[in-house]
């Protein structure tokens, strides 16, 4: 309606005329509440502006620092029966301190002189090693003697094989010097049958001319005869030395080749005592495993397997150990958004489970019974539960953290990192933005970068 008429003008409601109205304003509980809520709204308006510390919160637990001081299973290194154990439960254990023995149970060692009956097939092979050494030795020592026996026969055949030429010469020019008395004899005679013819020489000289002349043509085939003869003694003396040389060779050859299986047999038997002691040492080294020893010292944490007889496989974990000395950490885990805001050696906020805490996440110097660390490790890569393992140790610069701690207790943390006001905090979480954040660099310091 347009209210243009008079008539239709509304009579103004006056609350004042009201007796419970008049009661509520004078009532002086309600000044009070009005002060209240005037006071908080100026104290949410303040806080608005206060410092607040951005953080990234975690959840992991109580652990070591080197992977050798956490809690570790003894293992059986063979397979075998449990015989005895030494220790117990909760029992303290120093390093090489007898835990169990255990007994054979396969049957290529349950010899009991396995190892004495290994030394001595080990002393047999190394004597037959040494004996093909001395084979060895003998057979180099024949062969030199052959061959100097090879050298002196072919110096006497070769002496021979002179003889027989200068022997060849020799009769060579005896030859001659009969062939030429067979001229003279010749010339001789016919020169007496000529003058015998003239009546100058009688008949006998021409005979006794003629008898000189069969005498020298004799005197020409045994000649020839013993020029043969020679000749025939320096092919002889050829085939000697042929002969020789062939004969020698073949005694090296065959010396050489009783070295080379001496040699053989002495390179397969070394081979032999090399396996011989590869078992002998194994066997021995086996027969001190029977006794599983503790690695370090430490506590007996858990027997986990039963009692006497049982069969155990190698590899089998036996009891879990609890080092005595170990450096306390605590590992925890972060969302992966959150894990370019973490880096090694920024400082971590920590509180135990079943230690006494207060905690203000933004105003780490107002919270009580939170310890320091600092970031020694970061995982690269993620783990079963979605998030990235941190390793966290104590910060040598706060107070040291309790020593009640026992390993695996639950522990909380927070990463620090930049300060900013209240209402910022508000209107980054309200739009899902980053938060700024300190990168430590190279002296140690604080470098603020905006994320």
């Amino acid at each position: 309606m347009l209210n243009i008429s008079d008539h239709n003008k509304h009579v103004d409601a006056h609350l004042d005329r009201f007796k419970t109205v008049k009661g509520l304003e004078t009532r002086p509980h309600y000044k009070i509440l009005n002060r209240l809520i005037t006071l908080v709204a100026i104290l949410a308006f303040i806080t608005l502006f206060l410092p607040w510390t951005q953080n990234i919160s975690g959840k992991g637990a109580v652990t070591t620092l080197k992977p050798n001081q956490r809690p570790q299973s003894i293992q059986s290194v063979i397979s075998g029966r449990i015989e005895k154990w030494y220790v117990q439960e909760g029992d303290f254990v120093k390093k090489g301190d007898t835990i169990l023995f255990i007994s054979e149970i396969k049957e290529d060692y349950m010899d009991p002189n396995l190892v004495e009956n290994t030394k001595n097939q080990l002393n047999a092979k190394n004597q037959a090693l040494n004996s093909y050494s001395s084979k060895y030795g003998a057979l180099a020592s024949q062969i030199v003697s052959i061959q100097s026996e090879k050298n002196l026969k072919l110096e006497q055949a070769k002496n021979k094989l002179k003889q027989a030429n200068f022997k060849i010469k020799s009769d060579s020019i005896d030859l001659v010097a009969v062939k030429t008395q067979l001229k003279i004899a010749n010339t001789q005679f016919n020169r007496v049958v000529q003058l015998n013819s003239e009546g100058l020489k009688a008949m006998t000289d021409v005979e006794e001319k003629r008898l000189k002349q069969q005498e020298v043509e004799a005197k020409i085939i045994t000649q020839e005869n013993k020029l043969l003869t020679t000749q025939n003694e320096l092919l002889n003396a050829k085939v000697e030395l042929n002969r020789i040389e062939a004969e020698y060779n073949e005694k090296v050859a065959k010396a050489e080749s009783d070295q080379f299986t001496a040699l053989s047999n002495q390179y397969d038997t070394e081979a032999q005592v090399n396996k011989l002691k590869n078992q002998y040492a194994n066997y021995s080294i086996r027969n001190g495993m029977y006794y599983i020893k503790a690695a370090q010292n430490g506590y007996i944490n858990r027997a986990l397997q039963a009692g006497i007889g049982e069969t155990i496989k190698e590899g089998t974990p036996i009891a879990t150990v609890m080092p005595s000395e170990y450096d306390i950490a605590v590992e925890t885990y972060v969302n992966p958004l959150d894990l370019p805001l973490i880096s090694k050696g920024a400082k971590i906020r920590i509180w135990f489970d079943g230690w006494p805490t207060i905690v203000f996440s933004g105003w780490p110097d107002m919270s009580y019974g939170t310890f320091g660390g600092r970031i020694v490790a970061v995982e690269k890569f993620i783990s079963d539960n979605g998030k990235f393992r941190v390793l966290i140790a104590p910060d040598p610069e706060e107070d040291p953290w309790p020593k009640q701690l026992s390993i695996g207790s639950g522990a909380q943390t927070i990463a620090l990192l930049n300060t900013v006001p209240v209402w910022f905090e508000i209107w980054r979480t309200l739009n899902g933005f980053p938060p700024d954040y300190y990168e430590m660099n190279q002296k140690g310091g604080k470098t603020k970068e905006k994320k």
